[in-house]
C-alpha cells in the first residue's frame, strides 16, 4: 500500500510540473527594457529632426537653407510610408528560403505587429519603430552630398527606392538573421548598415551628379554655422539612442555602449581640433563639431563590444584619418561631396568597422569574440562586410541614380542652381532680410 501512494504521489508531482518540462515559456515584456527602448526611440528620430536638419542646413548657403530642412522632413515621411508597406517586412521579416538575403514580404503592412506582439523582451511596435528612426537617418545622411543641386522629386523618388533596394537589405544581412550576421560580423549599431552605407550612397551621388556650379573656384561657406552647432548638440545626444539603444535593453551592455560612445565622440572632436590648429593654425568651430560627428560615427559599430580603451583609441582615430580624407577629396580630388559624408561617414564606418574586430579583445576591454574566433578571424570576417556593404551600396546606387535621372530628372537646371532651391523649387526664402 505505501509504494502505490508513493508512486500516486511521483505520478502527480510529474503531473504538476510537466507543463514547466514541455512548453516554453512565452516571451515575456519587460516594463523597464520597454521604457528605454521608446526613450531611445525618441531620441534617434531627435537626430534628424531637428538634429541633422539644422546641422545641414547651417553648412549650406542662404538661398538653399530651406530646401535642406525640406528635405530631411520630406525624407522622414516617405521613409515611414515605405517602411510600414513593405521595407520592415524586407529587413526583419522571415524570409524563409531566402532568409540569407531578405525578410520576404510577410510581413508588409506591418501584419502580425500588434499589441501583444513581442520582440525578445520589449514590444515589436517599439522594435519596429527604433528600427524605422534608423533607416530614417540613413537616406537622410545621402543628402548632404548632393544638396544645392538636386531636384525635390528626383531626391524623393531615389531615397524611396535606396531604402528598399540598398538599405532594408543590407539591415537584414547584418541585424536581420542574414548572411553577413550569420557569419559573426560584429555591428552593434550600424557601422555598415548605416554609415558606410551613407557614406558610399554619398560618394557615387557627388560624382553622378557633378559638382555645384563654381566650385571649386568660388567660396561656398557656411551660412549660419550657429545653426550648425545647435544641430551637433542634438545629434551628440541623441546618438545615445542611436547606440545604447541597440541593446534592446536597460543594461550593462547599453551602460557600457552609451559611455564609450561619450568618449569617441569626445575624443574625435578633440583630434580633429588639434589637427586643424596644427595644420592651418587656428581650430574652428566648423571643425571640432565635424569631428564630433566622425568620433560618434566611427564608435558606432564597436559601441557595445569595446571598452573605454577602444574608444579612446577609436575616437582619436576618426578625428585625424576623417579630416585628413575630408581635406584630399575637397582640395586633392575636388569632388564636390557637399557636405562631407562620405570622408566623415564612409570613410568613419569603414574604420570603426574594422577597429571592432581589433578592439573587442578581452585583453583590450572588449567583451571578447565569438567561441573559437581569433581576432584574426574577427578581422576578416569585420572586413567582408564592408566589402559587402560597399559594393552593394555603391553599384545600386549608381543604378537607382541613372534611373531616377531618367524618370524625373536629378539635377536643376544652371540658371535654377544660381538662384537657389529655396525659391525656385517651393517658392520660399528662409530669410527676409
Amino acid at each position: 500500500m505505501a509504494a502505490r501512494n508513493l508512486h500516486r504521489w511521483l505520478f502527480g508531482l510529474f503531473l504538476l510540473h510537466a507543463p514547466l518540462a514541455f512548453a516554453a515559456d512565452p516571451p515575456k515584456l519587460d516594463a523597464a527594457n520597454t521604457a528605454w527602448m521608446i526613450t531611445a526611440s525618441v531620441l534617434v528620430l531627435f537626430m534628424t529632426l531637428p538634429g541633422l536638419a539644422l546641422f545641414y542646413a547651417g553648412l549650406v548657403r542662404t538661398k538653399n537653407v530651406l530646401s535642406v530642412l525640406m528635405q530631411c522632413f520630406a525624407i522622414t515621411c516617405v521613409v515611414t510610408l515605405a517602411w510600414v508597406v513593405v521595407a520592415y517586412s524586407i529587413a526583419f521579416g522571415d524570409g524563409g528560403a531566402s532568409q540569407a538575403w531578405w525578410g520576404g514580404l510577410a510581413k508588409s503592412f506591418l501584419a502580425g505587429v500588434g499589441v501583444a506582439t513581442v520582440k525578445g523582451s520589449i514590444p515589436e511596435t517599439v522594435f519596429a519603430m527604433f528600427q524605422l528612426t534608423f533607416a530614417i537617418i540613413t537616406p537622410a545622411l545621402v543628402l548632404g552630398a548632393y544638396a544645392e543641386r538636386v531636384k525635390f522629386s528626383g531626391m524623393l523618388l531615389f531615397s524611396t527606392l535606396w531604402l528598399l533596394v540598398v538599405y532594408a537589405p543590407i539591415a537584414h544581412w547584418v541585424w536581420g538573421d542574414g548572411w553577413l550576421g550569420k557569419m559573426g560580423i560584429m555591428d552593434f549599431a550600424g557601422g555598415t548598415v548605416v554609415h558606410l552605407n551613407a557614406g558610399m550612397a554619398a560618394l557615387v551621388a557627388a560624382l553622378i551628379l557633378g559638382r555645384r556650379r563654381g566650385f571649386p573656384e568660388t567660396p561656398m561657406p557656411p551660412h549660419n554655422l550657429t545653426m550648425t552647432v545647435a544641430g551637433a548638440c542634438m545629434l551628440w545626444v541623441g546618438w545615445f539612442g542611436f547606440n545604447a539603444g541597440s541593446a534592446l535593453a536597460a543594461d550593462g551592455t547599453a551602460g557600457m555602449a552609451m559611455l564609450v560612445t561619450h568618449i569617441g565622440a569626445a575624443t574625435g572632436a578633440f583630434a580633429w581640433m588639434l589637427c586643424e590648429w596644427v595644420r592651418y593654425g587656428k581650430p574652428s568651430v566648423l571643425g571640432i563639431v565635424t569631428g564630433m560627428v566622425a568620433g560618434l560615427g566611427t564608435i558606432t559599430p564597436a559601441s557595445g563590444f569595446v571598452g573605454p580603451l577602444g574608444a579612446l583609441a577609436i575616437g582619436a582615430a576618426a578625428g585625424v584619418l576623417c579630416f585628413f580624407a575630408t581635406n584630399i577629396m575637397k582640395r586633392r580630388l575636388e569632388v564636390d561631396d557637399s557636405l562631407d559624408v562620405f570622408p566623415v561617414h564612409g570613410v568613419g564606418g569603414t574604420l570603426g568597422t574594422f577597429l571592432t574586430g581589433v578592439f573587442a579583445a578581452s585583453a583590450l576591454g572588449g567583451v571578447g569574440y565569438p567561441e573559437g574566433q581569433t581576432m584574426g578571424g574577427q578581422v576578416l570576417v569585420q572586413l567582408t562586410g564592408i566589402v559587402a556593404t560597399g559594393l552593394w551600396s555603391g553599384l545600386i546606387t549608381y543604378g537607382l541614380l541613372k534611373a531616377s535621372d531618367a524618370v524625373v530628372g536629378m539635377r536643376v537646371a544652371p540658371e535654377e542652381e544660381t538662384e537657389g532651391l529655396d525659391t525656385v523649387l517651393h517658392n520660399e526664402k528662409g530669410y527676409n532680410l
